[in-house]
């Protein structure tokens, strides 16, 4: 597992980790997600020594990332796929890391079919696309086998096919007992991938908690209903903690009541129903709910709701 406490780095009069305390646990896909700025790369390349904290510590199966005799066997890492000799194969990318840690030429040639690129491993490094080269960054995370990894963004550049191979790849590597931290900022594959979210926000934790304990505490108790009789529906709803809204002449969506109450008083008053769906928030509007507040580069042009301020706030707590 993966394990932080108190863990601080500061840059001058700037804090890009603010005290952290998390703790990344292995069977499940642990997805890291921030807006930019919010200290997650930071917090990445502390994991595996590239920097080194201010205060407080992380460690990797008990360890310090500098401390293991054999990292590539312990943590598999891709924090920038474009960090590679781009005059070199892919093969002999490879071949080299692997020469490192005294991993056999076998294991290179396994992981360049499980990541497809048997068809460019002798081609030069240097004329691969993005997701050639995002293919290439996940074959050397994979190379030593390790019980714990950590993907920056595995999904940038890949095709529709990619993509889904990768969401399938860290569902599978979890399954088998190992430690995954996922960090990405597309919502809609985070949200059908990741098991629990780790959320940043100006350096600090703003939320740990399953997916869909985030998702839920994000959504209002809201039903959609479709019906002949809108008019007559709503007129059964009288009570100052419901909101009835119209959204056509034969839609309603109402705010504060189950679907199982609202079914069962049109059933009492004989409504027909055509639908009764409950609705709930995705990822992405809980995310962009719960880090409202703490996003430090914003798009001008869109002036502050006191509401969603207030949303960010209530969501924070309820996540903690």
């Amino acid at each position: 597992m993966i394990q932080a406490q108190s863990l601080t780095k500061r840059y001058g009069s700037k804090t890009a980790v603010d005290a952290v305390d998390f703790t990344v646990q292995p069977g499940r896909v642990t997805g890291f997600l921030g807006p930019n700025g919010a200290g997650k790369s930071t917090t990445m390349r502390m994991i595996v020594g590239l920097d080194r904290p201010t205060h407080g510590s992380v460690t990797v199966n008990g360890k310090q990332y500098r401390e293991h005799k054999a990292p590539l066997r312990e943590v598999g890492v891709l924090l920038d796929a474009k960090a590679i000799h781009t005059g070199r194969s892919a093969y002999n990318h490879l071949l080299a890391m692997a020469a490192t840690h005294s991993i056999p030429a076998s294991r290179v040639k396994e992981v360049i079919e499980l990541t497809g690129l048997e068809s460019v491993a002798r081609k030069r490094v240097g004329g691969f696309s993005l997701g050639m080269g995002q293919r290439l960054g996940i074959a050397a995370a994979l190379l030593g086998d390790p019980a714990t990894l950590i993907l920056d963004e595995p999904v940038n550049g890949l095709d529709p096919e990619g993509v889904q191979w990768v969401r399938h790849l860290v569902r599978h590597l979890a399954a088998e007992g190992r430690t995954v931290m996922l960090s990405s900022h597309l919502m809609s594959e985070m949200a059908v991938t990741a098991d629990h979210l780790i959320v940043l926000g100006r350096g600090r934790v703003i939320a740990d908690a399953p997916v869909a304990e985030l998702i839920g505490a994000a959504t209002r108790k809201t039903v959609r209903v479709r019906t002949p009789y809108a008019p007559e529906l709503a007129a059964l709803f009288q009570s100052a903690d419901i909101t009835v809204t119209g959204t056509g002449t034969d839609l309603l969506e109402i705010v504060g009541i189950s679907a199982a109450e609202i079914g069962n008083l049109a059933a009492r008053a004989g409504i027909a129903l055509h639908e009764l769906t409950p609705v709930s928030a995705s990822l992405e509007e809980a995310y962009m709910a719960l880090t409202q507040n703490d996003v430090e580069y914003r798009t001008g042009g869109t002036p502050d709701d006191p509401a969603a301020e207030h949303t960010a706030a209530d969501l924070q707590e309820s996540v903690r």
